[in-house]
């Protein structure tokens, strides 16, 4: 069995050791990353691997899954000429938060937790549901008030248990929080838990599989937490690191322009968030997030790899769904952030890549 890795602050290095509980640095409170710099594998070893994102176990930092649904792999398709769609709505779950959920679910199993708890707006919280009963394990989701009818259903069938916080969600993450540091509970969040952006970064190893050991001029994301993107960094740095590519393409950010405070901090040059952000209610509720614990990392990544913020109003979210239906790709409101701000040519003549992150059954179509 792989041996689990210290994980360690960021913000102030404190080191936080392999095996416990702790969700949080305990000093500053903020979310970890963990002690981990793989070597991935060359493009010809992986022939014959299996079929799912585990084929790529050198950068994982989990090995011999037992809670596998056969997640990753996903088929990646054109849109129009230089930009193509990775289909991550055809996950088990429907998401792909799934990457980063069997992290935390084989976690989980190897640290005993006597409650496996989770906060969500949604496909997060229908991702872990999943394979914790995958795993045998007691879960409970918190999740906002106003969260897809769908959504709550899918995640009652897996058996865990929807805790509906009166409220946005900020109010929610403060109260699965404060819940998180009871005993014997382990806090399977896709914010704070490094372990996530681990699974999630498979999503770029794919895409370089995919494009026989390249990646496309432009990696364009949606960021509410930012977990894709950051995954997406850490996958890029892999694999320049191995000398696999010969160049690091540049992170494309979407938000919903209300809200947007990732977008207004870029605007402003800052390294963090900069006051109070404006919020108004938003089709793109995945990524509807006013203060992402890991700012600071995500506006540091995106500067780093020499791309940019992109934000979109509702109307282009909703026109951007009916145009992936059209083209017969059925994804929730969110999921069409991506295609909403490069679909008009924002990127001119550069080879694209965006997510189609999450089904349109969770949520219907947008209605004006």
């Amino acid at each position: 069995m792989t041996p689990l890795r210290d994980c360690f602050c960021p913000a102030d290095g404190t080191r936080v050791p392999a095996g416990s509980l702790a969700w949080c640095c305990p000093l500053c409170r903020g979310p970890l990353d963990l002690d981990f710099a793989p070597t991935p594998a060359p493009l010809a070893s992986l022939t014959g691997r299996v079929n799912s994102l585990w084929r790529y176990a050198e950068c994982l930092p989990l090995a011999a899954p037992t809670v596998s649904l056969g997640e990753g792999r996903t088929p990646l398709v054109s849109l129009r000429d230089g930009v193509s769609a990775k289909l991550d709505f055809l996950m088990p779950t429907l998401s792909f938060k799934d990457r980063g959920a069997v992290l935390l679910a084989e976690l989980a199993l190897r640290l005993g937790p006597r409650q496996v708890l989770a906060d969500s707006s949604g496909n997060a919280g229908t991702a872990i549901a999943a394979y914790c009963a995958r795993a045998g394990l007691p879960c409970t989701v918190y999740v906002p008030e106003g969260t897809s009818a769908k959504k709550l259903e899918q995640i009652e069938a897996h058996g865990a248990r929807p805790r509906v916080v009166e409220g946005d969600r900020e109010e929610t993450a403060r109260a699965a929080r404060e819940a998180a540091d009871e005993e014997g509970v382990f806090y399977a969040s896709h914010v704070f838990n490094p372990y996530f952006l681990h699974g999630t970064k498979t999503y770029v190893h794919e895409l370089w599989e995919d494009l026989g050991g390249r990646l496309p001029d432009v990696i364009v994301v949606p960021v509410g937490n930012g977990t894709l993107l950051l995954g997406a960094a850490l996958a890029v740095a892999e694999l320049h690191a191995a000398g696999l590519i010969d160049r690091r393409p540049p992170l494309y950010a979407v938000q919903s322009a209300a809200v947007a405070p990732l977008a207004h901090a870029w605007s402003e040059g800052a390294d963090e968030l900069v006051g109070t952000t404006p919020t108004a209610p938003t089709l793109a509720e995945g990524i509807a997030i006013p203060n992402p614990p890991r700012a600071r990392q995500i506006l540091r990544a995106v500067r780093a790899s020499g791309g940019a913020f992109l934000t979109v109003t509702e109307d282009r979210i909703r026109h951007a769904q009916a145009d992936l239906a059209g083209r017969g790709l059925y994804v929730e409101s969110t999921g069409a952030a991506c295609w909403a701000a490069v679909r008009e040519g924002a990127l001119g003549d550069r080879e694209a890549v965006v997510p189609l992150c999450g089904a349109g059954l969770k949520t219907g179509m947008a209605r004006a």
